[in-house]
């Protein structure tokens, strides 16, 4: 682990119930705020094929069975927007929503940034670490108590939209590494870049079209 870098969570061996609460407030806060985004054609409208594929794994996967689903990666707000998608009832159960990846170096750089995202059931990944760092430990535990995780393999933003980064490995530790098989859903999303542009000034728009594709 970086030295400028203070891993923002508790003990989750010892009893934790105020980090809990804030961390519920952050979840659902955020969940209610990407379905006003996506999820209700307010302010844009999305098309989700194979949405049951998702919605089956959240409901209805065995327990302790992990759920890893992947996707490109085109916005700064593709996670958390993506998941207003999901119902209501997953957005505001914190124990139901994923855990996910974020870079360090972006998003945990400052005390309240890191604080909030971690709040928010996001952990610092270090690039250019490898697979066998702090984070991915963290990552292969919640995978191991049967928690829901979502990567984006490419490890950073395209903004080319029209071909692949290189894809990580830290997806295939995590699957070699779960105690129990995991079920891994990849997906391709279009559009979210239009929401939010790669560019100044990064504020979000409305009327936007998106499309979501989930693999059976």
């Amino acid at each position: 682990m970086p030295l400028d870098l203070q891993w923002p969570f508790p003990d989750f061996n010892k009893p934790y119930r105020l980090w809990q609460m804030r961390s519920s407030l952050v979840v659902c806060a955020v969940g209610m705020w990407s379905k006003i985004m996506i999820g209700s054609d307010w302010f844009n409208n999305v098309k989700v094929y194979n949405r049951e594929v998702l919605i089956k794994a959240l409901d209805g996967r065995p327990q302790r069975t992990p759920l890893v689903t992947v996707s490109n990666h085109h916005s700064c707000v593709d996670d958390p927007i993506l998941w207003g998608i999901l119902d209501w009832h997953h957005l505001l159960n914190p124990k139901v929503m994923r855990w996910s990846a974020a870079a360090h170096d972006i998003c945990f750089t400052r005390k309240w940034h890191a604080s909030f995202f971690a709040h928010g059931k996001t952990f610092p990944l270090c690039r250019g670490e490898g697979v066998y760092q702090w984070a991915m430990d963290f990552c292969v535990n919640l995978a191991n108590a049967g928690n829901w995780i979502h990567f984006f393999p490419e490890g950073k933003v395209n903004l080319m939209n029209k071909e692949f980064h290189r894809l990580k490995w830290g997806v295939g530790r995590l699957i070699t590494e779960s105690k129990n098989c995991p079920l891994v859903i990849p997906f391709w999303h279009i559009g979210m870049d239009e929401v939010l542009p790669n560019k100044k000034p990064y504020i979000p728009r409305i009327g936007k079209v998106n499309g979501i594709i989930l693999q059976h």
